[in-house]
This record gives C-alpha cells, sequence and structure tokens, in this order.
C-alpha cells in the first residue's frame, strides 16, 4: 500500500537558491528512511493476516491502515493477534513487536474480507427435515457479511435435521440444525474397511451412539474394538 506522508520545510526568504536546496535535500533521507520503515511494517502486516485468512475462502482482501508519522520506526517488526479468540476476518487489532527483543509494541488495524463458499437451500423445507444432498447448493458471498455459525461445507449439513422451517436461498447455521442419531449404542453395525486395492465388510456391535460424520467405537466378533466413522443407518467406516 503506498505511504504518502507531507514535510513541512520553513526557509528563511534571505536563503539563496543553492541554500534551499541544500536545506531540501537534507530532510530527504530521514523521509525515505520512514516511508521505508512504513512500508516494511504494513507488508509484513500484510503477509501475517493473510497466512492466518487464506484457508477461509477462495479470495482474502487485506487493508492495512498505515501507521502514525509521529512513530518511530519499527526495527524487525514481528506482528502477532493480541487476543486469539479474534474473529480472523472483519475489523481486527493487530499488535507488532518492534526491536530485537520484541521490546516495543504498537498496535495497527486492518480490515480483512474473505470471499467463499457457503451452504444454501435449494428449496422450503419444514421443521424435521433430514436434509440429503439434492437440497443444497453452494453460493459465494463475503463471509463476514453472513450470519455467525454459517456453514461452509455440504458435508457439515447433509445428514442433519432441520430444527426449524428453513427457506430457500437460505444460508444455513449450525444453530438450526440437530443431530440425527443414526447409530444407536447396543445396535448391530456394519463396517466397511476401504484401503488401497481392498475393501472388507464385518460385523460388529457399536459401543456409542453418534449422527453422520461422528466417530464411535465398536466391538468386533473377536472382541477386538476399533474407532470408525458413521456413514449412514448403523453403518460405519474405517480407512486404511
Amino acid at each position: 500500500m503506498p505511504l504518502v506522508h507531507l514535510v513541512r520545510t520553513v526557509i528563511a526568504p534571505r536563503l539563496g537558491q543553492a541554500a534551499l536546496l541544500a536545506a531540501l535535500c537534507l530532510g530527504l533521507p530521514t523521509v525515505a528512511s520512514a516511508d521505508a520503515s512504513s512500508q516494511l511494517l504494513v507488508e509484513r502486516v500484510h503477509g501475517f493476516l493473510y497466512e492466518r485468512s487464506q484457508s477461509l475462502g477462495s479470495e482474502v482482501h487485506i487493508e492495512v491502515h498505515p501507521p502514525s508519522a509521529h512513530l518511530p520506526a519499527c526495527e524487525s517488526p514481528e506482528p502477532f493477534i493480541p487476543n486469539e479468540r479474534a474473529p480472523s476476518q472483519g475489523r481486527i487489532s493487530v499488535g507488532v513487536r518492534c526491536g530485537d527483543q520484541g521490546q516495543q509494541i504498537r498496535y495497527m488495524q486492518a480490515t480483512v474480507a474473505v470471499i467463499g463458499d457457503y451452504v444454501v437451500l435449494r428449496q422450503d423445507i419444514p421443521a424435521g427435515t433430514v436434509i440429503n444432498a439434492d437440497m443444497l447448493e453452494l453460493s459465494e458471498a463475503e463471509l463476514g457479511s453472513l450470519p455467525r455459525g454459517v456453514l461452509t461445507d455440504l458435508d457439515q449439513v447433509i445428514g442433519q435435521e432441520s430444527a426449524r422451517a428453513l427457506r430457500a436461498g437460505s444460508a444455513i447455521t449450525s444453530q438450526q440444525l440437530r443431530e440425527v442419531t443414526l447409530v444407536e449404542r447396543g445396535a448391530s453395525v456394519r463396517i466397511e474397511a476401504v484401503g488401497n486395492g481392498f475393501a472388507i465388510s464385518r460385523e460388529g456391535q457399536a459401543l456409542d451412539s453418534g449422527g453422520m460424520g461422528r466417530e464411535v467405537r465398536v466391538r468386533l466378533a473377536n472382541r477386538e474394538i476399533l474407532n470408525a466413522e458413521v456413514s449412514g443407518r448403523n453403518r460405519l467406516s474405517v480407512d486404511f
């Protein structure tokens, strides 16, 4: 981000052109050094925020607000987030440790906008509907503008039950869903083990209850106990 510094120089009227030029040139190294230091600081914060947010969507837009011109240069800047629970998008406060020992700390403001996919309904559904893939599609928007808890992966929704009536085109949040128990503790289940070039199916007994995608324990006929993922009604899967 280009930085612009306004430098005001006051010269007595009786100075000649040569003296005026010399006086102006005296200030150039300091101004250039300040510009370079501020630019480095902005770039470090920008790169830090990009690494932190790049996995959240398909596009990330970051605006870092330049530091005050009145602050001294920040040598060896090391950005950090003062509050790790702070959101990864929107307006963010970034701390920066300055100096070799990081003894000086200053704070900068930045705005992060993430563009990405989120799950929407293709049709109206009543409360109590078990949602399948045909009812869903992905849409794209700035994720920070969507309701809190919005779901961005189809697998987070498929197999869940709507806790209330939902309208077509609406974003789906975790608060609008409840888990459907597909495996009950004590039930007989089929475990499918899939590996490179082979597939094995065995019977067992579930030791836990769980919904789609949940990991539960299962006991095989030989009394061996293993963990498997719920893949359907009384069906579990294990990857090798």
